[in-house]
């Protein structure tokens, strides 16, 4: 295998681990078309915060570049491009497509485009496959092959990483599935799992995410009824957790890239073939509502405090969508922050792991420098180690409505938790 160099087509949470340990043993090209990106890497600087600088040394053969004429010299490339939705939460397949006209371009004989961006069973295939050839002008496993092995990235997790992950593999025959799964073993400690085709591997990926959906789907439920109930729904999963078979859950806003994205992709399979998936989609249309559900429920707080609801003073901390990590993708917070706009309260959002520059892109908001006021209402959003010091004595008083979404502070210092 190490005659052979490996391509990496984009340098997000995914690639860039990926491009790393690949690097470390053989000939890597790292592609973005990001030239910024491309610079700051060059410079050993990843705002991903995925890979330190030390590991960015350590790939001694991976070289980065934003210019497609580079990737001619490559055999192998493996596209990890974002696979979003749309604002009808239809995929959106145009990273997909274009990195596909991309490969398509420097495409040769006997080469291997591996893609691990999840997607519906049956897209590498019937999507991006067409493309290749059109572009390339090469025959699909005559001329060329190829391979789906899922990316299983956890952002922000330094424990669970790349190498100590199992992965999924496949490929377009026999031959080239074992090609792709020896490929992967060089780098992944954990060992791997050969699927028998591309859609399978396909399809594992696409449930992994709606199965954890489905499982957040449930307890956010549960805090709903218990909600009304009048009792702490945190206290309930703790003493129900005592059973040794009772799964971990906790309810919380689900977004990111993944487990509030992925879904979709099925559900949308599914409706092609004339399926109406029941489960799935109630699952998710409780996932998406409970940003308005926090923000009526922090507004009932504040007015039973006699807190003023319009041009009041609200904090919400946290934006990312998960603890210590700076991807804001996808991140439901910004339902909770809008809601509450709605109400007519003035809302300053706080999180030290975020880019500032990001968030005003991504969603119009000016993240503040720190909490400088007491205020009507404090919301703690993300669950950032950064907050465990923050002292709520200097921005609240007896009048502040605390609502702890993560169940993060203890229960006695907040006044209700989700």
């Amino acid at each position: 295998m190490s005659n052979k160099t490996v391509a990496v087509i984009g340098l997000g949470y995914v690639g860039l681990p990926l491009a790393v340990e690949f690097g470390k043993k053989i000939k890597v090209i790292g592609f973005d078309i990001n030239k910024k990106r491309i610079s700051e890497l060059e410079n050993g600087v990843d705002r991903t915060l995925e890979v330190d600088a030390d590991e960015l040394k350590e790939a001694s053969q991976l070289q980065y570049s934003a210019e497609i004429s580079d990737l001619e010299s490559a055999q192998i490339y493996i596209v990890t491009v974002p696979t979003p939705i749309d604002q009808y939460k239809k995929p959106d397949l145009t990273p997909l497509e274009k990195a596909s006209e991309t490969v398509g371009k420097v495409l040769k004989k006997g080469d291997i485009v591996i893609y691990e961006s999840t997607v519906f069973p049956g897209c590498t295939e019937e999507v991006c496959v067409p493309i290749l050839e059109k572009v390339s002008g090469l025959k699909y496993n005559t001329d060329f092959y190829c391979g789906y092995s899922p990316e299983r990235i956890n952002p922000g997790d330094k424990v669970h990483r790349l190498p100590s992950i199992k992965k999924v593999t496949s490929g377009s025959n026999d031959e080239i599935a074992e090609e792709v799964d020896q490929l992967y073993k060089t780098i992944i400690t954990a060992g791997t799992h050969k699927a028998s085709s591309i859609k399978v591997a396909e399809a594992a990926k696409v449930i992994e995410n709606s199965q954890r959906d489905l499982n957040i789907a449930f307890v956010n439920e549960l805090s709903l009824i218990f909600d009304k109930v009048g009792i702490d729904t945190h206290e309930v999963l703790e003493a129900a957790g005592t059973k040794w078979n009772f799964l971990p859950f906790k309810p919380g806003l689900v977004g990111g890239h993944c487990i509030g994205v992925d879904p979709y992709y099925l559900t949308y399979k599914a409706e092609s073939l004339g399926y109406h998936p029941e489960v799935i989609l109630s699952g998710r249309r409780i996932n998406d509502n409970m940003g308005v559900h926090v923000a009526n429920k922090v507004i009932k707080l504040m007015t039973r405090k006699d807190n003023p609801i319009n041009n009041s003073h609200i904090l919400v901390l946290g934006i990312t969508f998960k603890e210590n990590c700076p991807d804001i993708r996808n991140s439901r917070v910004i339902d909770v922050v809008e809601e509450l706009k709605g109400f007519g309260a003035n809302v300053e959002v706080y999180d030290p792991s975020a880019d500032k520059e990001e968030v005003k892109h991504e969603y119009g908001l000016d993240l503040i420098e720190k909490p400088n006021k007491k205020y009507n209402a404090v919301v703690l959003a993300v669950s950032h180690d950064e907050f465990t010091n923050l002292n709520l004595s200097d921005i609240t008083d007896e009048h502040t409505a605390i609502y702890d979404i993560k169940g993060f502070w203890d229960k006695n210092s907040v006044t209700a938790r989700l």
